[in-house]
């Protein structure tokens, strides 16, 4: 272990009015975020440059990623850009047999060190993490097949923000409780009985993050720095077509700790070899004792009925849904939703899926509009939106793995196509694979269309359903919700009696709604300290980023009672 080079001091100068900014944004649910989202403020203050963040990005590939953490019997690698490279990164490869039991080692130290030191250690890992948002901009990109400017504001800052809103509610939920009280019972006449009681938070054990390949970090953060925060040691098994991010991450956290005095296996990586697929056998060994999931219902379904040692946080399929039924601003309502279902070519968990627009049309400020109008306008609003290719790549990205690709593909014989998906050309990744969205019209009213409309189709492809009235698409939204989940659900209404029953709709079944949304908030992103992602409360996840409940239960108040 290197010679402890940050002492409790130093963090404390460093990070301790971080700390109080994050604790006191949660509690107001205000707009606040301590990591820059424009490219231009970085390069001063021994952050990297946009130039340097690239070189430093190209020093990873073709090369191997040395961690030098126990157990490495080998490497493995094989990550290939969604826009075309290979990357030729190897990383180690680990014998779980010794990584884990190392891992457990450092477990003590980390315990004793109390909350606000952890704390103030996760904040020094994200503020490094921050000076190279240059750089984990481009393995964001590379991985994920976001377009260059979502990789570096969703894959950086706000991953970022993120993970420091994790702290934020670790550090309160630990410190809920005193360290130590003195507890003293009246006896009447007789001496009172006095005891000295000390109340210390401790970790579960060794929690897995099982990564995913869209946000590897967005989603990664969260809970690898609730468990960090809570006392755990955090082993990170990345998606194996997105492992770079995670990668540096990890490495970034090991520097840290160990500069901190601190066992750096606290950290660790564990990367598969090709058809490996060790999270199966990972999940259900003893050791682990919390596990973060994003990715398909079924293996998150397959975690929470058989990691049973373990605490589960997972975040799954779900069907997001918008019901339209009229609007005060008919071209900001259609230039929303057609930014919200072309960004990152709808490969995010919050994207719209389902448009339940009422068969006889809405009222809306441009006169009223029948379902076919409506269709028709939001699918000339996408094309013109993606009309230029250069503003379409910036959107759109690259379809992230073949899965999506054969999706969008398939989607057309679903129904009626209103808008064909487009391939478009990236003049500096000829092998990028980019299309536009397709939109399907679906008779809401057809047994067939139903399996269509009532499974997640992830990727760039929308239903826009026709249904009777505006009070079917609330009773499909609900089934909808009930059912398959929802991450989010939007809805466009100028009527009161129709905003309140779509939002009892929503609070009955626990999910995040947004309403008639017209100017630059977009129902598919999610602001941290303020936004929950998810609820936790319906079939798409059992957790939100982030709240009290997504930290609680990765520690345990352990009590030391003496006579006083």
């Amino acid at each position: 272990m290197a010679a402890a080079q940050l002492t409790t001091d130093h963090l404390t100068e460093r990070h301790r009015s971080t700390l109080e900014q994050a604790l006191e944004a949660i509690r107001t649910r205000a707009y606040w975020s301590p990591h820059p989202e424009h490219p231009k403020a970085y390069g001063e203050n021994g952050s990297l440059s946009a130039p340097d963040g690239l070189e430093a990005h190209k020093a990873t590939l073709g090369a191997r990623f040395e961690l030098d953490q126990p157990g490495t019997d080998g490497w493995t690698g094989g990550e290939v850009s969604p826009y075309g490279p290979q990357l030729g990164v190897e990383y180690p490869h680990a014998d779980l047999e010794v990584l884990l039991p190392a891992m457990r080692a450092g477990m003590g130290a980390w315990r004793d060190a109390g909350p606000e030191t952890r704390a103030l250690v996760c904040l020094e890992i994200l503020a490094r993490i921050s000076a190279r948002t240059h750089e984990f901009a481009h393995a964001v990109m590379h991985t994920s097949g976001q377009a260059f400017m979502m990789a570096f504001q969703a894959g950086g800052p706000h991953a970022q923000d993120r993970g420091m809103e994790a702290v934020a509610y670790a550090y309160a939920e630990q410190v809920r409780t005193p360290l130590v009280a003195d507890w003293s019972k009246p006896q009447g006449k007789r001496d009172p009985l006095e005891l000295r009681k000390a109340f210390t938070p401790v970790g579960r054990g060794i929690s897995l993050l099982i990564g995913c390949n869209t946000f590897p970090t967005w989603n990664g953060y969260p809970g690898l720095f609730a468990s960090l925060a809570t006392g755990n040691p955090v082993l990170v098994k990345p998606h194996p077509r997105a492992v770079l991010p995670l990668a540096l991450t990890v490495r970034v956290a090991r520097e840290v700790l160990a500069e901190a005095g601190f066992d750096p296996n606290l950290v660790a990586l564990a990367v598969e070899r090709p058809g490996e697929g060790i999270a199966k056998d990972l999940a259900v060994r003893p050791e682990i004792r919390i596990i973060d999931y994003t990715g398909s219902t079924s293996f998150g379904d397959w975690l929470e009925a058989n990691a049973r040692q373990a605490q589960v946080y997972t975040e799954k399929a779900g069907v997001n849904t918008v019901v339209v039924d009229s609007t005060d601003d008919y071209k900001g309502m259609l230039s929303n939703l057609a930014f919200s279902l072309s960004l990152y070519s709808g490969q995010m968990c919050t994207t719209p899926q389902n448009l339940l627009i009422p068969r006889d049309g809405i009222t809306t400020d441009a006169g009223p509009k029948s379902y076919d109008e409506v269709v028709t306008d939001l699918s000339a609003a996408v094309s013109g939106l993606l009309g230029d290719d250069a503003r379409a790549n910036a959107l759109l990205g690259a379809i992230v793995n073949p899965d999506v690709k054969a999706r969008l593909e398939a989607a057309g014989g679903l129904g009626e196509v209103a808008l064909a998906s487009r391939e478009v050309a990236n003049p500096d990744f000829p092998d990028a694979v980019v299309r536009t969205p397709v939109l399907v019209k679906l008779d809401g009213s057809k047994p067939d269309a139903e399996a269509a409309y009532m499974s997640e189709c992830f990727g760039p492809v929308a239903f826009a359903v026709s249904v009777e009235s505006t009070t079917d698409a609330l009773e499909l939204l609900r089934r909808t919700v009930r059912e398959k989940g929802a991450m989010t659900v939007g809805a466009y209404t100028t009527s009161p009696d129709v905003e309140r029953a779509v939002e009892e709709v929503c609070l009955e079944e626990s999910a995040q709604l947004s309403l008639n949304l017209t100017g630059g908030v977009y129902v598919n992103q999610t602001a941290a300290f303020s936004d929950f992602h998810g609820s936790g409360g319906n079939p798409a996840a059992n957790a939100a980023l982030c709240d009290s409940a997504f930290v609680a239960n990765r520690f345990r108040v352990v009590q030391v009672r003496r006579p006083a």
